[in-house]
């Protein structure tokens, strides 16, 4: 007989989450790792704009995020982590769908994230999460890798979807 796994519990990170979340970046490979402490902050701090996604009491995702101080209609989506083990289950999908849907959805009418021409899964992460929506995504120049102190960052783009529509986000 073979067992099926649970499904996914998504829920706001907390402070505690923070060791377990500098796990599992770390276990990326691929993304920037910050120091454990910046990742216990981001948990505890930006709590209602971020979101971990469990599985048998796991955590497996986790998205940062948080509302842009510029744009108060924007959420920022800083980092996008799946565990390996967890990849091509559309998690970072529902992740953000689950985001989106938090209170603050009503004034969030954009999302942004940058991204390095060369993650593949994050460029196509974000233009599938624009073609679900059914909202434009326009990807312009952000940060050039001469902005970077230390040699071969990559660019990183910005990403920009919207106008988010309440109806899209319900589906």
């Amino acid at each position: 007989m073979t067992q099926t796994k649970t499904k996914f519990h998504f829920r706001k990170p907390n402070k505690e989450d923070g060791a377990a979340v500098w796990e599992l970046i770390k276990g990326t490979g691929v993304l920037d790792l910050n120091s454990s402490y910046s990742y216990v902050m981001w948990c505890e701090i930006f709590s209602d704009t971020s979101i971990v996604a469990e599985r048998d009491g796991e955590i497996v995702g986790f998205i940062s995020g948080f509302i842009h101080p510029d744009t108060p209609n924007t959420l920022f989506i800083w980092q996008v982590a799946v565990n390996q083990s967890q990849r091509g289950q559309g998690l970072g999908t529902k992740m953000l769908f689950q985001l989106l849907r938090r209170d603050y959805q009503e004034a969030v009418h954009y999302l942004e994230a940058t991204v390095s021409p060369s993650n593949t899964p994050s460029n196509n992460l974000f233009w599938g999460l624009s073609r679900k929506l059914d909202s434009n995504c326009v990807i312009s120049d952000y940060i050039s890798s001469e902005d970077f102190p230390e040699d071969g960052h990559e660019d990183e783009l910005l990403f920009r979807i919207g106008p988010i529509q309440e109806e899209a986000v319900k589906q």
